[in-house]
């Protein structure tokens, strides 16, 4: 498994990278992606500390790519926090979405869908509007083991199938606890309703590769 959706102490996450890259090669997972969550206060400082781990990367025994998690910034401003994300060096841009599980501003997924992002965390009960954005952008859905936001994840599943959307599968990991082998990831996919479980778990690994190979 890739997991593209995972957080270290420098937002609200348990561990340092290296720790998580030691657990996530135990579990035999292949690579990650940091995405911690930023706004304009910390997108620069967080993208700061990350960039010291880039020369030393390629000798970790997992791969790692750098980004952020755009986090309950206002609709409006979704697309400077996307433009500022990628001059300080993110390689992967994942927006929260619009979770049932906290209050999301309404119309954050439909802002974020038109701008030059990559995944759309837990998008709740997504509208039809958005899911045509998605699927014209190019935008992966996330389907998530996390408590809470997995609560929607029946509907988003369904909804993509119909209007032929993307998805991939994360953890939104915050903790050890939180981490998810291939066969574990592959239960949550299947609880979800989705049939082509290996697609979506081949989405990510898909979308890895890309950006890795851009870093």
């Amino acid at each position: 498994m890739i997991d593209l959706h995972v957080h270290s102490v420098f937002s609200d996450g348990e561990l340092i990278p290296s720790e998580i890259a030691r657990r996530m090669a135990n579990i035999g997972n292949e690579g990650f992606a940091m995405t911690d969550h930023a706004d304009f206060s910390n997108i620069e400082s967080l993208m700061k500390k990350l960039r010291r781990l880039q020369d030393f990367r390629d000798d970790y025994e997992v791969k790692m790519l750098f980004g952020v998690e755009i986090t309950h910034v206002p609709p409006e401003l979704i697309g400077r926090a996307v433009e500022l994300s990628y001059k300080e060096g993110a390689e992967i841009i994942v927006v929260h979405g619009e979770t049932v599980a906290e209050p999301v501003k309404p119309g954050t997924n439909y802002a974020a869908l038109n701008e030059e992002i990559d995944i759309l965390a837990h998008p709740g009960l997504i509208d039809k509007n958005s899911l045509e954005l998605a699927k014209e952008n190019g935008i992966y859905l996330e389907i998530t083991s996390r408590k809470g936001h997995c609560l929607t994840n029946g509907h988003v599943a369904r909804m993509a199938q119909e209007y032929r959307c993307e998805l991939v599968l994360n953890t939104d990991s915050h903790s050890p606890s939180d981490f998810l082998g291939t066969e574990e990831a592959k239960i949550v996919a299947k609880g979800a309703g989705i049939d082509d479980v290996d697609r979506v778990l081949n989405n990510s690994i898909k979308l890895f590769h890309r950006k890795w190979k851009k870093k």
